[in-house]
């Protein structure tokens, strides 16, 4: 093959700076190039340049490049000429293009240079595009990824040799996509940034030359091609006998697991549970590392060759691919069973294949839209499910996705049934001995039939069952929202310059549609008003106001205090649910006669009709929410079971009143779950507080269950792993001088740690501590990320764990939703014992609840609940044998409240009191168990 840019020069610029913004001062540090010749990197260029201004703190931290290092160098006027030169006739290239050129070419026409005008492509769209399931597309991530060897990440020069080796494996993994692929790719490639599209569309003509056949491996329906889909599933082995004493499970275990005693206690404890037909539930608590997950798919194995499977619930994506990765093969490899494992999770985590099609040739998308086309026409020919989690994207919220997530039918007779993903996903899924999900699917889903008959099931981290449970019955009815949706479909159809009427006054049928459609509009959105006038007049029955700090209201009521048997809001909600229903439908009859106008659909009339159908979805949305609430308020029971929200964006306009529901008590649903299974595992290394499982037990409606408990230990001592101390003097948590404090520790005594976990319970707080912090000298080497400030909390998890130091500010999920099992974590600091705050409302609805009982909310609800979150903060540290870590707590009151020693109680190891001066000594002291 001849190589395609042979004759080509890319030249691969990297720019340091002192800020941003050209225009305003910002100055060039550092210039570095990289030269590429016939693919191979010929040569590289760095000049440091002076800049006649102070370098910021931030860029000394980034770049490590100080004033000292530039202020003897020439200035940017005596390398201007020797950087034209070098990019004379070559093609520029960028990590970001779209800001190393304009800045360069600013700089160099304020010297008096002409702008450059070489073709500029880009190196980031492009390795998204070529590398579609990496998790990052920084610099330092994709050279680490790749395996590229990158010595001074933020140095100009290393970075542009990072980014010339990275251009090339683009180019040979581009090189590689099958024809049809290049050629769509070619076809769409236009919107890049700058010249972009050149790569693609190059490499495409030039391969179409050669005529090359599509490799086996794959198949092409239209102009997709896809990987050959094999349904058959490898047999592992053959079905095998529990290995009921010690030394049977030695025999099965030499080589492959190491024989530990606690593991195999509560494997035992388990197979006889689930051979016990008097008890239908088990309560295990087993600390972090003893092979928990391991042990319960072990007892359950062997018990699934009588057509009855396993179904395994954990709370986050991340733990159903350790189990289905990780824990799922160790067991085959172990037993040699021949059993098959299947994950379920939602048809919308499924790429629609017809849906995604029919995007590809719907006019000009937006930049994102299109980079996320392309990418997954790439991972069409990597991907043998179709699972868009594989993409690693950090949320599914672009418009594509409402086109291309998978609907859930059949897809009979569509153009991609006999390749549809959902379908293969739903074929591989009954066939199947284990099947993993989520807790949240599990909830809304527990009669389907893919869990087949009387099937056993294990619930992971079981403490959060009954939270995710109520979560995902949780939902709202946004009525500024429905009222904006009407107004716009009054705009299409009547009041825009390319509205129906407009367009189509000499349509009888459509005028005679519109004539009866516009009133009923009307009507709805006087029905809406009404309704929102009839919740913000309960204002005063509010259980508990907060004022947000974007202005809005939220009052938290009790079903009874906003809902009596009188209510009007009760009585307007079904002609509001009717007169829904006849807009809809009345408006999905305008929708059928446009389509009947084929011959007058120009363009604007086929983006008017894609625009129509947008909002009739919404209103089949808004229909269904209206629905869901009908039937919540028709049972007097249920609204003593649930609470109600009302956010109103404007506290003095009561036409700014939403609606927001939420379960309380999830006893009802809990129990019609457990019915669907048999022999019910709830597994934790967090299910008891004060060393029972009374709150478990209460949390996750087991009181009439016939239960089997069972507390396991570790199978290693954890006094060789875990360091824990309380601080002695630090200020009160309220304090402004708290914060200031935590921000000290994190500047001054982090020096020896590599990735360090801060957790907090206040956002606001949080923003304080990283602002202290970002930009300390002393922390130059750490990547420091803070809810709420850098990105989403997957974002915030992904770029932890690539990043060889990292710090983490984080409350919430932080605490125990976010897993880190790729990389260790040294240090965890408790800032403030994990207490719920009272102003959320389900904290106090849930708690008024109780109260309303007369129960003790403090004893039965407050304090469980934060030991458990306690401990599972501890945990983010010690997740197996080979981890060691030091947990920290700074919240003083465990010193000085009596509730101090029940948190002192949960920690597995003697808590060492600790001032701050000896704090920081203990932080930099090296272990002498720590081998990492």
């Amino acid at each position: 093959m001849a190589k395609i840019f042979a004759k080509d020069i890319f030249a691969v610029v990297d720019l340091e700076t002192t800020g941003t913004q050209r225009e305003n001062g910002h100055h060039i540090i550092q210039f570095g190039c990289a030269i590429i010749k016939n693919l191979k990197v010929v040569k590289t260029y760095s000049f440091m340049i002076n800049p006649h201004r102070e370098i910021p703190q931030s860029v000394v931290n980034l770049t490590g490049i100080s004033n000292g290092d530039v202020q003897k160098q020439k200035d940017f006027d005596f390398y201007a000429p020797k950087i034209v030169k070098i990019l004379q006739n070559t093609v520029f290239v960028a990590h970001n293009v779209d800001f190393d050129l304009p800045f360069l070419n600013y700089e160099l026409t304020q010297h008096g240079y002409d702008a450059l005008t070489n073709k500029a492509i880009d190196t980031v769209e492009l390795a998204k595009i070529a590398f579609p399931t990496l998790p990052s597309y920084k610099l330092s991530d994709l050279t680490a990824q790749l395996e590229i060897k990158h010595l001074n990440p933020h140095k100009a020069d290393s970075d542009a040799y990072g980014t010339a080796i990275l251009l090339i494996k683009i180019i040979k993994q581009l090189e590689t996509l099958p024809q049809a692929t290049l050629n769509t790719l070619s076809s769409l490639a236009h919107g890049l940034i700058r010249d972009t599209s050149w790569v693609i569309t190059t490499i495409a003509d030039s391969l179409r030359q050669e005529k090359r056949p599509l490799p086996a491996e794959y198949m092409q329906i239209r102009n997709i091609i896809l990987q050959k889909q094999n349904e058959r599933f490898d047999s592992h082995g053959e079905n095998g006998t529990f290995p009921q004493n010690d030394n049977d499970k030695r025999k099965l275990f030499k080589g492959k697991l190491h024989f530990r005693r606690a593991q195999v206690d509560l494997i035992n404890h388990l197979h006889q549970f689930i051979n016990n037909p008097e008890k239908n539930a088990m309560l295990v608590e087993a600390p972090n590392g003893t092979g928990k997950t391991f042990s319960y798919i072990f007892a359950y194995a062997y018990q699934l060759y009588s057509g009855r499977k396993l179904v395994i619930a954990t709370p986050t994506k991340v733990l159903q691919e350790q189990v289905m990765e990780r824990e799922i093969p160790q067991l085959l490899k172990v037993t040699k069973l021949d059993l098959k494992a299947e994950v379920v999770k939602s048809s919308s985590r499924y790429l629609d294949l017809d849906g995604f099609v029919q995007t590809i040739f719907q006019g000009t998308p937006n930049k994102s839209t299109l980079i996320l086309q392309m990418q997954i026409l790439v991972w069409l020919t990597k991907t043998k499910t179709g699972d868009l989690d594989e993409l690693n994207l950090t949320n599914y919220n672009a418009p594509l996705f409402a086109q291309i997530q998978h609907p859930g039918d059949a897809r009979v007779g569509s153009r991609f049934a006999e390749v549809d993903f959902w379908n293969l996903a739903r074929r591989k899924q009954e066939e199947a001995d284990i099947l993993v999900t989520n807790h949240a699917y599990l909830a809304n889903h527990y009669m389907d039939t893919i869990w087949g008959q009387n099937p056993y099931l294990v619930i992971d981290e079981a403490h959060r069952f009954a939270d995710n449970v109520i979560s995902s019955r949780n939902d709202s009815m946004r009525f500024e929202s429905l009222w904006g949706v009407l107004s716009h479909l009054r705009n299409l159809l009547y009041y825009s310059n390319d509205s129906v009427e407009n367009q189509f006054n000499d349509n009888v049928q459509i005028n005679f549609l519109l004539t009866k459609l516009d009133p009923m509009i009307l009507e709805l959105i006087n029905l809406i008003n009404e309704l929102q006038k009839q919740l913000y007049a309960q204002h005063d029955n509010a259980i508990n106001k907060v004022n947000l700090p974007n202005g809005t209201l939220e009052l938290s009521f009790q079903g009874k205090g906003l809902f009596n048997q009188d209510s009007r809001f009760k009585q307007i909600l079904p002609k509001f649910q009717q007169k829904l229903e006849e807009v809809r439908e009345l408006t999905n009859q305008t929708l059928f006669e446009l389509y009947h106008e084929q011959e007058r659909m120009l363009a604007n009339v086929e983006a008017l009709v894609g625009d129509i159908t947008e909002q009739i979805d919404r209103l089949d949305y808004y229909s269904e929410k209206g629905y869901q609430l009908a039937d919540l308020l028709s049972d007097q029971k249920n609204l003593a079971q649930d609470g109600f929200i009302l956010m109103i964006t404007n506290p003095e306009d009561p036409l700014s009143t939403n609606l927001d529901w939420l379960m309380l008590d999830a006893s009802d649903v809990l129990n019609q779950i457990y019915s669907r299974f048999d022999h019910i595992a709830f597994v934790s290394a967090t299910l008891t507080s004060d060393h029972n499982f009374d709150y478990a037990i209460s949390q996750l409606a087991l009181g009439k269950m016939n239960l089997v408990k069972y507390i396991g230990k570790s199978t290693f001592n954890m006094k060789k792993h875990l360091e824990a101390f309380a601080v002695t003097n630090m200020p009160n948590p309220d304090s402004e001088d708290y914060q200031k404090d935590i921000a000290q520790i994190m500047v001054n005594d982090l020096a020896d740690k590599n990735h360090v976990l801060v957790l907090m319970t206040n956002l606001d707080k949080i923003h304080d501590v990283f602002t202290e912090i970002l930009n300390a000298p002393e922390l130059k080497d750490f990547e420091i990320l803070a809810q709420g400030m850098s990105g989403s909390n997957n974002r915030i998890a992904k770029r932890f764990v690539i990043a060889k130091k990292a710090i983490i500010i984080g409350a919430d999920s932080f605490w125990e939703g976010i897993d880190f099992h790729d990389c260790g974590i040294d240090t965890v600091f408790a800032a403030r014992l994990p207490f719920e705050s009272p102003d959320q409302p389900e904290v106090r609805l849930r708690q008024k609840k109780l109260e309303d009982q007369g129960a003790n909310v403090f004893e039965k609800d407050s304090l469980p609940r934060a030991i458990i979150r306690f401990r599972q903060g501890m945990g983010r540290l010690i997740r197996g044998e080979h981890d060691h870590g030091q947990f920290v707590i700074l919240d003083p009151r465990i010193w000085t409240k009596n509730y101090g020693d029940a948190f002192l109680q949960s920690i597995p190891v003697k808590v060492e009191k600790v001032t701050l001066k000896e704090l920081k000594k203990k932080l930099r002291k090296i272990n002498s168990y720590d081998t990492r």
